[in-house]
């Protein structure tokens, strides 16, 4: 099992940034990636972006290029996400994942961090 608890959610205006952070423990040493998603009410989930916990590479939703990072923390089992030029459409409840070694989903989750873009 791995458990992941997320912070740095809030207000932000638009054009504004704020970073996540998510720090997992557990059986961290079977994470093959770490994601973040994001969810508005009545709609699915959305991919955001991942990176590999080997080698760091990383994927971003087409929405986000170019405005938010997704980094890696080897040594606190932790993933960030900066996000910069923040838009209404990115307020959302946001969600680190693990997918672990072996699995081609994310399997463990985080309790979720609100996002509010507004003026």
């Amino acid at each position: 099992q791995v458990q992941l608890v997320e912070s740095g959610g809030g207000l932000a205006q638009p054009g504004g940034s704020l970073r996540l952070s998510c720090v997992a423990s557990g059986r961290t040493f079977s994470s093959y990636a770490m994601a973040w998603f994001r969810q508005t009410p009545g709609e699915e989930r959305q991919f955001v972006a991942s990176i590999r916990w080997s080698g760091g590479a990383t994927y971003y939703a087409d929405s986000v290029k170019g405005r938010f990072t997704i980094s890696r923390e080897i040594r606190r089992y932790a993933s960030y996400l900066q996000m910069n030029s923040l838009k209404p459409e990115d307020a959302a409840v946001y969600y680190c994942a693990v997918q672990p070694v072996g699995s081609s989903e994310y399997q463990f989750w985080g309790q979720g961090t609100r996002v509010i873009v507004s003026s």
